[in-house]
């Protein structure tokens, strides 16, 4: 719940530091409340919001926060990201199917993401690399799996230190692990991505007899967030096709649905899996023939 009334939080290095060294994670999200960064609980141990609407019930009131964290005094610490709140944020991903650290590295040494104010070790190995937002430009959220870098901008959200992850049967904290010395400036996240995935070019003469689109990328992922347990990993595999049978990259069906159907609470594995699933199996069975959820379906708008 933004207030449009109250300016976008002023972050410094030092704002970051200060929160990750509460000793509490209730003390943490109070703390964040009151430099007047809005925050929202999430499950302990975990990345699923216990909010209704996720981070689009995230507020830097401290009663309301306080109301939340002496309900759920373990709640993680769900960070809305973009120009509402005014950071953008670089996830580099170690898991075992890859690491983001030689991509981050070649994006850096082309002067893309050099620029960061502080850098926080994920449970995972990995690191988020923060920057400033501007309020006035709007940078959707995005993923690259192959390169294993996402970004998180408007329409997303981290966990943030001093959240707790279990990996491995133990819980693991984020931590701020470095801090600039210089002025940290804003990510232009379209470049980030054109260097990490660029654009394939498009033939002169587009193919005959193409089926007219009618993927809704948006009204997609919103089925998806949707869904309830039980029908979750179907709708997205339903979702994904949609999106591979319109001619959508992967990449593309991944930056919507991702986030999407982590608000829905599937794992990042699961959904991984099943948009890879889709994609090969759309491949084979060519244009959308009709089968799946009604259309109507996709008229709920985000």
């Amino acid at each position: 719940m933004y207030d449009p009334d109250n300016p976008i939080p002023l972050w410094t290095v030092s704002s970051m530091q200060r929160v990750a060294t509460e000793p509490t994670l209730a003390d943490a999200a109070i703390r964040y409340a009151n430099l007047g960064i809005p925050v929202f609980p999430c499950v302990p141990g975990g990345k699923q919001p216990l909010t209704p609407n996720g981070f689009y019930d995230a507020t830097s009131s401290a009663r309301t926060v306080h109301h939340w964290w002496r309900r759920t005094p373990d709640a993680n610490i769900g960070l809305p990201t973009g120009a509402d709140t005014g950071i953008l944020v670089v996830d580099i991903d170690v898991h075992p199917g890859g690491s983001g650290f030689a991509a981050f590295e070649r994006a850096r040494s082309e002067e893309l993401t050099n620029s960061w104010g502080w850098i926080v070790r994920t449970p995972s190995g990995g690191i988020h690399a923060y920057y400033p937002a501007e309020t006035d430009r709007e940078q959707r959220s995005w993923q690259v799996p192959s390169s294993h870098v996402d970004f998180r901008g408007d329409g997303g959200y981290v966990i943030a230190p001093p959240s707790r992850i279990e990996v491995d049967g133990e819980l693991t904290t984020y931590e701020v692990i470095a801090v600039t010395t210089q002025p940290a400036k804003p990510l232009d996240a379209i470049r980030l991505r054109q260097f990490l995935e660029p654009p394939r070019p498009r033939p002169v003469n587009p193919p005959s007899g193409l089926p007219p689109k009618r993927c809704r990328p948006q009204a997609l992922a919103r089925v998806v967030a949707l869904t309830p347990e039980g029908g979750r990993n179907r709708a997205l595999f339903w979702a994904s096709c949609r999106m591979a049978e319109d001619g959508q990259t992967r990449a593309h069906a991944v930056s919507y649905l991702m986030p999407a159907a982590q608000y829905a609470g599937l794992p990042d594995r699961e959904i991984e899996s099943t948009i890879d699933s889709a994609y090969r199996i759309a491949s084979r069975i060519g244009p959308w023939s009709g089968v799946g959820p009604p259309v109507r379906s996709e008229a709920i708008q985000l």
